[in-house]
């Protein structure tokens, strides 16, 4: 431990589509490293700093710091988020990158250009973070325009969309198929004509077009994954047809210092504690299986939250 950190050990590690992209190089890292960039578990030593903020071995903790996928992970304390009794540590390590992402891009990354009562479309809806997303923005007051392939249409369903596409799926996967269905007329035909205010796009390259063309006049696209690749480049001018705004956030400028992190981790154990979120966590792998639930992910397999078991 350095001076300020904790040792905890873990029981649980989120695995996340951004860990695929520092494995593959396409979100560049230092090597060697160690994967996983979210955790939970309990407190096994605590520096003095540590000790004088309060945290205390035995602390049930979750947290978002690289190197999560090992028996234990150094973190600074105040990287740590207290799990509160009767929120399982499953869930609780659920809640760190997803739940905070989807926290970040329902409330903040779309800088207010959507308002309640007003359609936003989002992408793969019965993915991890999207199904954290859709029920976010139900509480947020959005209408919701939700995309899901046929396959997962019992995890879809039960999100409270206000309007959901199912579409076919790309042979040999479980990925939607956004060739199978016309999605910006159905946006069009939802609203009117008018568009949706905001999208959540995490799916990138299949779904880049879709995302621009259905927007509204002043709306913004949001995209904050790569699950179907990359988002190419494309020219600023395609964004004057109606004065559409576009953002590429990311979740660490979202929680740049403790107060706004607990603040968007309260929140979201406050809604788990209503009945307000429903996580679905999928599935686990023992940690020696770390490259099957890789590429369970990718493979689109998942309905929830894929976790290693420590």
């Amino acid at each position: 431990m350095a001076p300020g950190q904790v040792l905890v050990k873990n029981e649980f590690a989120g695995i996340n589509f951004i860990d695929t992209y520092h494995r593959k190089g396409l979100y560049e890292r230092e090597l060697p490293f160690v994967g996983g960039q979210e955790g939970g578990g309990t407190v096994a030593a605590v520096s003095d700093e540590a000790a004088a903020q309060g945290v205390k071995v035995g602390d049930r903790v979750a947290y978002s710091v690289f190197g999560s996928y090992a028996e234990f992970t150094a973190v600074p304390a105040a990287k740590l988020l207290p799990v509160p009794d009767g929120v399982g540590m499953d869930v609780a390590t659920s809640c760190v990158v997803q739940g905070l992402t989807a926290h970040y891009l329902t409330t903040s990354a779309h800088a207010d250009l959507i308002k309640p009562g007003e359609w936003c479309l989002i992408h793969g809806v019965a993915g991890g973070t999207c199904q954290w997303a859709a029920q976010m923005a139900k509480i947020r007051g959005y209408k919701v325009i939700g995309t899901a392939p046929k396959g997962k249409s019992d995890i879809a369903s039960g999100l409270g969309c206000d309007e959901l596409l199912l579409l076919d799926e790309v042979p040999g996967t479980s990925y939607e198929d956004y060739e199978s269905m016309d999605v910006t007329a159905k946006v069009m035909e939802i609203t009117n004509g008018q568009g949706v205010k905001c999208v959540i796009d995490g799916i990138g390259k299949s779904t880049m077009d879709i995302s621009i063309n259905s927007l509204a006049r002043r709306g913004i696209f949001v995209s904050f994954g790569n699950a179907s690749g990359a988002v190419p480049a494309f020219p600023v001018l395609r964004l004057i047809g109606k004065s559409a705004y576009v953002t590429r956030p990311k979740l660490l400028d979202y929680i740049v210092d403790r107060e706004e992190l607990v603040w968007r981790a309260d929140e979201i154990f406050g809604w788990l504690k209503d009945g307000k979120l429903s996580v679905s966590v999928d599935t686990t792998f023992p940690l020696d299986e770390a490259a099957e639930g890789h590429l369970y992910l990718e493979a689109g397999k998942s309905k929830g939250k894929v976790l290693y078991k420590i």
